[in-house]
C-alpha cells in the first residue's frame, strides 16, 4: 500500500468509489468508529487505481463493481490521532451488479478490512450536511456531481 511517514506526517494514495442508489450515497466506517467515508482503500504500487477500486470492493463486500468516472482529484489534508495527513485520493462513481444484495436494503452491511470490523450503510444525500462524513467536502458535493473530472485541495479539523 503506497503509505508512508516523513517529517512527523504520513501521505496515503487513496481510491474511493461513489455508489449512488435511490437518492442515497453508500457510505462506510470502522465500527469503532464515530465518523463515516466513502468506500475505497490505499492503491498497491504498480496497482492502477481502477484496479484499486475494484480489488478493494472485493475484500471489504465480496462485491464485483463497475468502475464508472473520475469525479475528483482530491489533495486531503486532515489531523487524525494526532497525526498530520496528507492523502491524495481519486474519487470515482463506481455501480454494483443490478441483482446485488447491496441495493435491496439500507444497511447495514458488514465488512472486513483486513481484521477491521467495517460497517456499510445507504445514507440519505439530503441528510449528509447533517453528517459525520469525512472529508467535509463531500457533505455538499455529493449533491451536484461535477460534469467534468475537477482537482479539489481540501482541509479538514480533527476528526
Amino acid at each position: 500500500m503506497i503509505t508512508f511517514d516523513e517529517n512527523g506526517a504520513r501521505f496515503v494514495y487513496r481510491v474511493t468509489g461513489i455508489a449512488l442508489h435511490d437518492d442515497h450515497v453508500l457510505i462506510h466506517k470502522a465500527a469503532r468508529d464515530d465518523y463515516w467515508s466513502l468506500p475505497g482503500g490505499r492503491c498497491e504500487i504498480m496497482e492502477p487505481s481502477r484496479e484499486t477500486l475494484r480489488r478493494e470492493m472485493r475484500e471489504e463486500l465480496d462485491v464485483e463493481i463497475q468502475v464508472g468516472r473520475l469525479l475528483w482529484v482530491v489533495e486531503n489534508f486532515f489531523v487524525h490521532t494526532g497525526v498530520p495527513y496528507h492523502e491524495l485520493g481519486l474519487y470515482y462513481l463506481m455501480t454494483f451488479p443490478g441483482d446485488c444484495h447491496l441495493y435491496r436494503s439500507t444497511g447495514p452491511f458488514r465488512g472486513d478490512e483486513e481484521g477491521i470490523d467495517l460497517v456499510f450503510a445507504w445514507f440519505p444525500l439530503e441528510d449528509l450536511h447533517e453528517s459525520a462524513l469525512f472529508p467535509t467536502f463531500l457533505r455538499e458535493s455529493l449533491n451536484a456531481l461535477p460534469a467534468v473530472t475537477e482537482h479539489v485541495v481540501h482541509r479538514d479539523e480533527e476528526e
